[in-house]
């Protein structure tokens, strides 16, 4: 099962390594959301939607089914 942004837990970190471009609006990839960039979940939102994020020092939301398509890599 590959692990997507959607499937971090509050605090955890992980490096993006994918992102379908597709699902993904622009606005998200201008604003650093990019492969090779850190990525941590800060909050959840009643429900779990929208999911606050940290990258690269930008506070985002996203909803659930965005985060679906961002592809992570957790470190072991």
């Amino acid at each position: 099962m590959k692990k997507t942004v959607a499937h971090l837990q509050k605090g955890e970190k992980a490096i993006i390594k994918d992102i379908a471009t597709d699902n993904v609006p622009l606005k998200l990839l201008e604003m650093g959301c990019l492969p090779g960039n850190e990525v941590q979940l800060l909050q959840l939102a009643p429900f779990s939607d929208p999911m606050y994020i940290n990258v690269n020092g930008s506070h985002l939301a996203i909803r659930k089914e965005t985060a679906l398509h961002i592809l992570i890599e957790t470190p072991s």
